[in-house]
């Protein structure tokens, strides 16, 4: 298929293969070599790249995982374009200089794109903006220093070239045939065997419930945080492919005063910052599991629908009440999200069904999310446990409760629940409930964790939250003599 972006301020209209990357693309066919591939699965920020969509809104995305289609309209900044077109180094790059951030130099490339992206945007939590870049001989003391020093300086007006540019849309584009020139390079290959078809790409939910209903066996890609390894890790044929991410109905939150909203196509980053002022700790727990780059990415539903065990998202939704809207055709229904995980790998949803949106009650900030992993950020938890308890002049008058990483699903505490419900918010409390964790849950041993390990971590879980709740402070982060 043809895809039309812009690549360092440049046209291109490229011909690739559907589920081919933009880090395989940028390497070998535009020959543009310094973003560099890393762990190709969008944990090390070696290929970051400024992506600015439409609206103008710039953000760092993984290259490695970001399948060419969903470039379409938006315009592509690489490390090479980071630098003014006359030479002049950008703030950040100067800064990287003058304070010694470069070793070895592979993992700078990805540095740079994420530092000069958090310029453009004002970000100061540099720690945050740059948790997605590993560098492994520097130290990120002097790229931290340099990130500081570059955080004043003014933005270079090419910076903001592309917004403008994409504002005064549609943007001219080089018209090419298939087997000309991409870009600086050659031709992108042909799709291989099953991948000939057109992938389709809608730009509303009803033009993707007729198409789905209609091709229930295809892939739907959101924003590829997981599909982009079956590609790139399993080297998995695709087959037929719908992209998501011009479906503008599927995105945003909306609020009333009973209600939130979001649609199955939000980023998780919309969904960090609309969770932070009313449920601290899930917010937190959004912040730790996925880097900025993956955080831009990836997409609620997406999570969700993947039906994984140890999803971070479902545990807390799931303590909050959500309720999942799913659509097939012209017909919509919605579920409990926690009746939406039947078994492992399989949930209640018909072929040529999506997941449309999430909703979940309003309500006061009584949630905890405690997440276990053997990374503290960026990592797959080994336990996960999500704890909405209320609190009455003392005792416990309603509580949901749910763990990933316990079962073959994300599932509720139900004995757990019963055990505190009614009972004095109290550590003696949470120690009777902590042996009802076992008719709840027979957790599995793995490469994360044993089943001893798991049990005992969310009984401990659970004796933290019962201590939150008297008001103890149980940071873990903390250290006090």
């Amino acid at each position: 298929m043809t895809t039309r972006f812009l690549l360092n301020g440049e046209p291109q209209s490229v011909e690739a293969a559907p589920t081919r990357t933009l880090l395989d693309w940028l390497r070998e066919d535009a020959r543009l070599t310094g973003t560099k591939e890393g762990c190709n699965e969008g944990d090390c920020g070696a290929c970051t790249v400024m992506v600015t969509d439409a609206d103008g809104t710039a953000r760092a995305l993984n290259a490695c995982i970001l399948f060419l289609p969903q470039l379409e309209g938006r315009a592509v900044r690489t490390v090479e374009g980071i630098a003014a077109p006359d030479g002049t180094l950008h703030p950040v790059q100067e800064a990287m200089v003058e304070h010694h951030g470069s070793q070895c130099g592979f993992c700078t490339p990805g540095f740079i794109a994420s530092m000069a992206i958090a310029h453009l945007n004002g970000e100061r939590d540099h720690e945050d903006q740059l948790a997605g870049n590993l560098c492994r001989c520097t130290g990120y003391a002097p790229i931290l220093r340099a990130a500081d020093a570059a955080a004043v300086k003014p933005i270079p007006a090419h910076m903001q070239s592309d917004a403008e540019t994409l504002a005064s849309a549609p943007f001219p584009v080089p018209e090419i045939s298939q087997g000309e020139s991409a870009g600086r390079g050659t031709a992108s290959p042909l799709a291989p065997e099953g991948q000939h078809e057109e992938p389709f790409t809608p730009t509303s939910s009803d033009a993707l419930a007729d198409w789905y209903s209609a091709h229930p066996d295809a892939t739907l890609i959101a924003g590829a945080t997981d599909v982009g390894l079956w590609v790139t890790k399993l080297h998995r044929d695709l087959g037929q492919v719908a992209f998501l991410n011009q479906c503008a109905d599927l995105k945003g939150i909306s609020i009333t005063d009973d209600t939130i909203r979001i649609g199955a196509m939000t980023s998780m980053t919309e969904v960090l910052a609309a969770m932070k002022p009313r449920h601290a700790s899930y917010a937190e727990m959004i912040r730790r599991y996925g880097s900025v780059q993956v955080r831009n990415a990836a997409t609620i539903g997406g999570n969700i629908a993947n039906g994984s065990p140890i999803g971070d998202n479902p545990p807390a939704l799931i303590a909050l009440g959500a309720r999942l809207h799913l659509r097939h055709g012209d017909s919509r229904r919605e579920v409990a999200l926690e009746d939406f995980f039947l078994d492992y790998g399989k949930q209640d949803r018909a072929p040529g069904e999506f997941v449309e949106a999430v909703s979940l009650p309003v309500q006061p900030d009584t949630l905890r999310v405690y997440k276990l992993s053997k990374r503290f950020d960026q990592d797959i938890s080994a336990v996960c446990g999500a704890f909405n308890l209320v609190v009455e002049d003392g005792t416990i008058t309603a509580a949901r409760i749910a763990f990933g990483g316990m079962a073959g699903i994300p599932k509720r505490a139900k004995a757990v629940e019963a055990a505190l419900s009614g009972q004095p918010a109290s550590q003696e409390t949470a120690a009777a409930a902590m042996g009802e964790l076992a008719k709840d849950f027979s957790p599995l041993t793995d490469m994360r964790a044993s089943a001893a390990y798991r049990m005992q971590a969310a009984q401990n879980m659970l004796l933290r939250a019962v201590a939150e709740l008297s008001g103890q402070a149980t940071n873990v982060l903390e250290v006090r003599p």
